[in-house]
Formats: C-alpha cells, sequence, structure tokens
C-alpha cells in the first residue's frame, strides 16, 4: 500500500496485531453495553398501524409506552414502514399531505 486516504494508520494495525495475539481472530466490534437494538416484527408493526386507525391524533409517545417500545422504534415504523406523517395533528400518508 502506497501513502493516501485509503491507508491505515500504522496505530490502527498495530492495534490489530495486539487484539490478534490476544486471541482475537476478526476484527469486527465486540457487543457493547447498552440498550439492546430491537427489531421490528410484524406483530409490532400490527400494533402501532392498529392503535393509529383507532386514534389518528395519538402521539409517538403514547403508542411507546402503550407497546413498551422506543419512541425511535414507533417513529421507524410510522415514517419508513409505514410512509406516514402529522398533518393538523393526526397521521396521515406522506402521499395525501
Amino acid at each position: 500500500m502506497k501513502d493516501g486516504e485509503q491507508c491505515l494508520a500504522g496505530c490502527t494495525i498495530f492495534r490489530w496485531c495486539q487484539h490478534y495475539e490476544s486471541g482475537r481472530v476478526n476484527i469486527k466490534d465486540l457487543p457493547r453495553p447498552g440498550q439492546v437494538c430491537v427489531v421490528t416484527n410484524s406483530a409490532t408493526i400490527s400494533a402501532v398501524d392498529e392503535l393509529i386507525r383507532q386514534n389518528r391524533r395519538i402521539t409517538t409517545l403514547e403508542i411507546a409506552v402503550e407497546l413498551s417500545i422506543s419512541k425511535g422504534t414507533v417513529y421507524h415504523i410510522i415514517h419508513k414502514k409505514f410512509g406516514h406523517g402529522k398533518v393538523c395533528a393526526q397521521w396521515v400518508p406522506k402521499h395525501l399531505s
């Protein structure tokens, strides 16, 4: 390799060598402490959909508390899976806003 943007820093190579010598077999990140990433499943998605159909003015916080999931997960389901957005405090499909 030659010097440039695609070259690894010497300290990175040294750190990897130390990891390999101590028993590591790959460079993937180790699990970190903290909140586990929740995968959205079809049951969660349908529960969010049902709550929105019952009350179009429901907030992401209310949905999160009701289903015991994070607000981020609720936001992801509503905006990315359903393609909805808030208009006049109601959840509506984005193509209608």
